[in-house]
């Protein structure tokens, strides 16, 4: 429908971008009395926190590109009454490896002295577990203290500092590589390598990147809910931003999908969004415009100098099963290995030697990347029929696969890498995964992969980025204003993940935003 049938040519804000956070920037201001407007460019609003049925006759709704839920503040939900909920997963996670010939493994859950006793059967000691113990602490008492500043003006670095309270803590996650802590702690290398991956998610670096890019991004990955546990979204992730616009909407936003800004231009007190439709072009006033969209498309919008350019390092993959397959590890119970996170190829060596192969631009040999199934936590994502089955889902995501080296044949080297990231599952099971393939309508095997530049052709991120830029520190650096919002024109926020604070499904951007702009307003 054309944006305007029904309502105003001029809103107090109009929204970029119709992704999770504009959806909470939209819900905060209708619900505070503002006008909103979102113009979505695609012809559903959820960005990439959507469901969808990929493949064909199948009636299974996957997450299918964000899929777990850390950083969402409990605020967000509660402010903006959302049906929305969470399940934890039983297991941490599983990583399978062969040792003196044997296939054996480390299962992180189930309790205290079940991880325990992994720890023991699989190191020989308890030194190792007494070592993650006293990590996870560590990390815990950062998170405790850091989450709920997300959602807060920024901190200066020293007030940050202040508030950690914890010397050792800030020197591990924020002074020094935190490959630094992980080898100075831990002496398997399997257990450094379960470790370092949350350093690692959507980020090509180094244990030991002096930029301490892995820190922050290990950082987000660790604090999460104040605990950093990761959670499934029951429903998918389709079912948050859902209830994110069904919030947006009932206060009064208006949602308009099919509808690609295309300018922005702004005084510091007005401001005038371009925008196009399959129907034809228009405009629209504002008081202030927010953009759920990268720093790149900010200032693609704005005529303003871009950012440097992003790249992001990814690999997601999608299946649907007949069944889980079995484990060359007896020992372990494919339903509990599979509903946390499953490391593949991701001991600390390992991680090292695909780093420095793609970082050489050659694809990684033994290929990184974690599995887990949705629907062992959340069965309602398949249809009845599939759950009496014994259908599931799985999803993978790979990492150190820059986009830089799928740029000379994107199809042809999805399909290498591919293979050989499954062939690195394969190595643990007591089947091959293929034959535990579901088929769909057309008798194809249900997966399909999306590497960096399939992302940015479908969902626009930056280089296939999915945190638009290098994860920021979470206090105040220069220029980055009260919020961590703030662009060089007074009256455009950036309310997206490239936001200072952004990446992930968190719509602390979104709340952000909306706090600048009412508190300018004086609300």
């Amino acid at each position: 429908m054309p944006a305007h049938e029904g309502h105003h040519r001029s809103y107090d804000a109009v929204i970029v971008g119709g992704g999770h956070n504009g959806l909470v920037a939209a819900a905060y201001l209708a619900r505070a009395g503002r006008s909103v407007l979102v113009l979505e460019r695609l012809g559903n609003t959820g960005g990439a926190a959507v469901s969808t049925r990929p493949f064909a006759g199948v009636d299974a709704r996957l997450s299918r590109y964000s899929y777990l839920v850390s950083l969402l503040p409990k605020k967000i939900v509660r402010d903006l009454g959302l049906d929305f909920r969470v399940r934890t997963r039983n297991v941490s996670s599983y990583t399978p490896v062969e040792r003196d010939g044997r296939a054996t493994g480390l299962l992180v859950g189930g309790g205290e002295r079940r991880t325990r006793e992994a720890f023991a059967r699989l190191t020989g000691g308890e030194r190792e577990y007494a070592a993650w113990q006293r990590f996870c602490d560590l990390t815990g008492r950062v998170a405790g203290k850091v989450f709920p500043t997300l959602t807060e003006p920024l901190p200066t670095r020293d007030e940050l500092r202040l508030r950690v309270d914890d010397e050792e803590a800030w020197r591990v996650l924020f002074e020094e590589p935190i490959g630094v802590a992980v080898e100075d702690r831990f002496s398997d290398d399997l257990v450094r390598g379960v470790v370092l991956t949350d350093a690692l998610i959507g980020t090509f670096a180094d244990a030991h990147d002096p930029s301490l890019a892995q820190n922050r991004c290990f950082l987000y990955h660790v604090i999460g809910g104040g605990t950093g546990a990761w959670d499934v979204p029951v429903g998918g992730m389709g079912a948050l931003t859902d209830a994110l616009a069904r919030a947006a909407r009932d206060a009064g936003a208006v949602l308009a999908t099919g509808h690609e800004a295309v300018g922005i231009s702004a005084d510091g007190r007005s401001a005038e969004v371009a925008y196009r439709t399959a129907d034809g072009e228009g405009t629209v006033a504002a008081r202030h415009v927010l953009v759920n969209a990268s720093p790149q498309e900010l200032a693609a919008l704005t005529g303003d100098r871009p950012p440097a350019p992003a790249e992001g390092a990814q690999l997601k993959v999608n299946m649907l099963l007949k069944r889980l397959p079995r484990l060359r590890d007896s020992e372990v119970d494919p339903r509990e290995a599979f509903s946390g996170t499953f490391h593949i190829a991701e001991g600390y060596q390992q991680l090292a030697t695909a780093h420095a192969q793609a970082d050489a631009g050659q694809l990684p040999t033994a290929p990184p990347s974690e599995i887990y199934c949705h629907s062992l936590t959340d069965p309602t994502i398949l249809g009845p029929d599939l759950v009496e089955q014994g259908y599931q889902t799985l999803t993978l995501f790979g990492l150190h696969t820059p986009a830089r080296l799928f740029e000379r044949d994107n199809d042809a080297v999805r399909d290498e890498l591919l293979k050989s990231t499954l062939a690195q599952l394969d190595d643990h099971l007591a089947e091959p995964l293929a034959d535990c393939l579901a088929t769909d309508a057309e008798g194809r095997p249900c997966i399909e992969a999306k590497t960096p530049l399939d992302l940015e052709r479908d969902l626009r991120l930056p280089g296939g980025n999915i945190f638009h830029r290098e994860l920021s520190w979470p206090y105040a650096q220069e220029g980055a204003g009260r919020w961590g919002v703030e662009t060089r024109h007074p009256n455009v926020l950036l309310c997206g993940a490239g936001a200072v604070r952004g990446g992930g499904v968190s719509g602390v951007p979104g709340h952000n935003a909306a706090m600048a702009v009412l508190e300018e307003l004086g609300d």
